[in-house]
C-alpha cells in the first residue's frame, strides 16, 4: 500500500504532531508541539528564539521530513539584500541568448526582448523557489544576523507568498510554505515581523528530555554515559560560559565519546573530547582548570 503524504491540514492535534516529530527522532515538549501545529493549521510563520544549538533549525528539517517536502534554506547574514533572497536574471546566459539570435539574423528588438526576459533565464534564490515549490518547508535561519531593512523584504513577501517581478508579472503561492524563522537574539526582530507570525522561546531541555533525546537519536549509548552528559552539559550550561553547549553540542559530544568506547563518563575521556562540546579557549581553560570532570558520578541531575 502506497504511504499518503502528509499535509499540514491532515495533521489534527499537537499530539499528533509530536508523535509524527517523534518518529523522525525530535522530542518535542507540548508547548513546542502546539505552537507548531497551530502554524502548519494556520498558516502563519513561526518565530522560533532561543539559544544557539537548542534545536530552532533542527524542527524546521524534522517538520520537512515529516511531510515529506522539501526543504528551503534561506542563511540570514549581515548586507542580505533582495537580489539574493528573491529572484536574479541570469545575465550570461541572457547575453549568449542575444548573441545566438544576432548570429541567426533575428533583428526584431521587440521579440528579442520578450526573449531574454523569458522565465528560462530567472534564477529562483530563495523566497522565489518556497514560493514556486508546493509543498515546501521555508527555513529562514538566524534571522537575527540580517540588517533590519532586510526585514522589510519578508513583511511583503510573508503577507500573501506573493513576489512581483515586472518583466514577468507576480508569481504568488498556490499552497503557501510552512514558514519556520530562527533567532540567537543577537539583536530584536522587529515588531512589525513578529506580528506576522506564531512565537515560541526555546529552552535547554531539562535533564530527563536530555537524556531521552541523546538515547532517541543515539540508540546504541548506554543509559549510564546518557545521563552523566546530561547532567555535565546541564551544570555548564549554568557556568557562565562564553558559549554555554546546546544540544547539538551535547548529540556531538556523546557521539565523540562513544567512538571511543565509552560507556560512561570518564575524566580524562571526557577532557580529551572537549572539543565536540565546548568551542571557545576560554571555555576549555575554564572548564580544566577547575577539575570539572574530577567525579562525573558526583552530580547527574544537577
Amino acid at each position: 500500500m502506497l504511504r499518503r503524504t502528509i499535509r499540514p491540514a491532515d495533521v489534527d492535534s499537537p499530539g499528533q504532531l509530536g508523535e509524527l516529530l517523534d518518529r523522525q527522532a525530535y522530542l518535542a515538549d507540548e508547548g513546542l508541539a502546539t505552537v507548531a501545529f497551530l502554524a502548519l493549521r494556520m498558516g502563519r510563520p513561526l518565530l522560533l528564539e532561543g539559544a544557539a544549538g537548542a534545536g530552532k533549525t533542527e524542527l524546521a528539517r524534522t517538520l520537512a521530513a515529516v511531510l515529506e517536502a522539501p526543504l528551503i534554506r534561506l542563511q540570514c547574514y549581515e548586507g542580505l539584500d533582495g537580489p539574493q533572497v528573491l529572484y536574479d536574471w541570469d545575465f550570461a546566459r541572457q547575453l549568449l541568448h542575444l548573441k545566438a539570435a544576432e548570429a541567426g539574423g533575428v533583428t526584431d528588438a521587440a521579440r528579442l526582448e520578450g526573449e531574454v526576459y523569458d522565465r528560462r533565464f530567472l534564477i529562483a534564490r530563495p523566497l522565489l523557489k518556497a514560493v514556486e515549490t508546493q509543498p515546501s518547508v521555508l527555513l529562514i535561519d538566524e534571522i537575527d544576523r540580517a540588517d533590519v531593512e532586510f526585514e522589510a523584504i519578508l513583511l511583503e513577501v510573508l503577507s500573501d507568498f506573493a513576489i512581483s517581478i515586472p518583466e514577468l508579472g507576480t508569481i504568488r503561492a498556490e499552497t503557501p510554505p510552512v514558514v519556520v524563522l530562527t533567532s540567537n537574539r543577537t539583536r530584536e526582530v522587529h515588531d512589525a515581523l513578529k506580528r506576522r507570525c506564531l512565537y515560541h522561546w526555546l529552552e535547554h531541555p531539562s535533564f530527563d528530555r536530555e537524556v531521552a533525546i541523546l538515547l532517541r537519536r543515539l540508540p546504541t549509548c548506554s543509559e549510564t554515559l546518557a545521563e552523566q552528559v546530561a547532567g555535565a552539559t546541564g551544570r555548564l550550561r549554568r557556568a557562565g560560559l562564553v558559549k554555554p553547549p546546546g544540544i547539538a553540542e551535547s548529540l556531538d559530544w556523546t557521539e565523540a565519546l562513544m567512538t571511543l568506547g565509552a560507556r560512561e563518563l570518564d575524566p580524562d575521556l571526557a577532557a580529551a573530547t572537549l572539543g565536540a562540546l565546548l568551542k571557545h579557549r576560554e571555555d576549555h581553560e575554564a572548564v580544566l582548570g577547575n577539575g570539572f570532570f574530577g567525579d562525573p558520578h558526583g552530580e547527574s541531575r544537577g
